[in-house]
């Protein structure tokens, strides 16, 4: 938005409008007075509830003279910016910060900061409530605005969260070895007509085409840079609980695991898979006989990563490993009628272009010991089963599901008796 220094010196010139706002900068000391933190804030997660915007500082509002901010304080007002954006905007919103030189009246080059929020994918509180941007000023939503644009926003709405285009991201951020294994041997398709068939782009509001929930959790390196929690928290326990963080001993290992969706899936296998004990028996040849299932494992990870809920903010997969259980919590609550007592019977998908890019997503061929599944998945709806049924039969007690507040989703899968120690 006002991509050159030209266009932005226009736009100032026309004044305030929905996509601009002015803002003067004065300080008293090491404090910055002007503008007020709340003021800002609301400012900001105002122009993220509606179609972005971009707030200029050091220039004043009224007159539209760039009045600039002296280069010795740049760095106090960007953390100043910074900060409010992280603690005082819920859940946080992350602007592009930059510094810019601008002229004055007299042409004297002066320094500014541009603030530019892109629309969001979520619905952000500041001080002043719900705020949405109508003209050159901030509004309070009503209720039943409010209550719509929590459904636009949210896996409930029409079109599914998993198919929104992602404000701020643009196609070349979508690697081309990530995307075109997704595309067919005898496809004549252009990048852009693919990526729009398998729902990894969409046009936004403005008609730019750009990659939607599931483009980028499938097809970039990591997709934290725009979903800053789409990342498995992997850590196995030494004991059977979780002990006080000043005990340095009661941590076996710990990941945050990241990457595209299906090297999510392989590396949380992996991880299982390393910090398992395997105990041998010699009753009948030697045997060896894992802590967990790692089909079962395998089939939960999928299952957690194709079906949470990547609308709710600061939520993340959590992994936990203890010398008696393997723990999968997944954001969000069971989608649809579905019950826990119905998850081996039923099927359903919170995100159906995530569930059939994982479909054309082959597991690779040195991971056969973990899966016999040439896929990701296989969209029969067999995977619950297959948990239920391989963990009771290693363990001896059947796995159990739990919904958590109505807001997160805990699977229990006891270890081998002869591993437990």
């Amino acid at each position: 938005m006002f991509l050159n220094t030209t266009e932005l010196l226009d736009r100032i010139r026309l004044g305030e409008d929905s996509f601009l706002e002015l803002k003067e900068v004065r300080l008293s000391g090491n404090k910055i007075t002007a503008p007020h933190r709340d003021s800002l804030a609301d400012e900001l997660a105002a122009f993220s509830n509606s179609r972005g915007g971009v707030c200029v500082l050091g220039v004043d509002d009224n007159t539209r003279d760039i009045l600039g901010i002296a280069p010795e304080r740049l760095d106090a007002v960007v953390d100043f910016v910074r900060q409010l954006c992280l603690d005082t905007i819920q859940p946080p919103i992350a602007p592009v910060i930059e510094r810019l030189r601008l002229p004055n009246a007299s042409g004297e080059s002066l320094t500014v900061i541009k603030v530019e929020v892109p629309r969001s994918l979520f619905v952000h509180s500041s001080p002043g409530g719900y705020l949405h941007r109508v003209g050159d000023a901030k509004k309070k939503m009503t209720p039943d605005y409010l209550a719509r644009l929590f459904q636009q926003r949210s896996q409930t709405r029409i079109i599914r969260f998993d198919e929104q285009p992602v404000p701020g991201a643009t196609l070349d951020d979508l690697q081309p070895e990530l995307w075109q294994r997704f595309a067919s041997k005898r496809t004549n398709d252009s990048r852009d007509d693919l990526l729009n068939k398998l729902a990894m782009a969409r046009q936004d509001a403005d008609g730019v085409l750009r990659p939607t929930v599931a483009g980028v959790l499938m097809g970039s390196a990591d997709p934290r840079r725009w979903l800053p929690n789409a990342y498995i928290q992997a850590v196995a326990y030494r004991g059977i609980e979780v002990r006080p963080k000043g005990d340095a001993l009661y941590q076996l290992d710990a990941a945050d695991i990241t990457g595209p969706l299906d090297r999510q899936v392989m590396a949380a296998c992996h991880f299982v898979k390393k910090n398992m004990r395997v105990a041998a028996s010699k009753n009948e040849g030697r045997r060896d006989r894992p802590q967990f299932d790692l089909t079962a494992v395998f089939e939960a990870v999928v299952n957690a990563v194709a079906h949470r809920d990547y609308a709710i903010y600061g939520a993340k997969i959590r992994l936990r490993l203890f010398a008696d259980r393997f723990e999968l919590y997944s954001p969000g609550t069971i989608p649809n009628t579905m019950t826990v007592e119905s998850l081996p019977y039923r099927q359903a998908s919170r995100n159906e272009a995530i569930t059939s890019l994982l479909a054309k997503c082959p597991v690779p061929m040195a991971d056969e010991e973990i899966t016999e599944r040439s896929a990701m998945m296989d969209k029969r709806g067999e995977g619950v089963q297959i948990i239920l049924d391989n963990g009771e039969r290693l363990s001896g007690v059947r796995p159990e599901y739990r919904l958590i507040d109505d807001a997160e989703l805990l699977l229990v899968m006891k270890s081998a008796r002869e591993t437990i120690s």
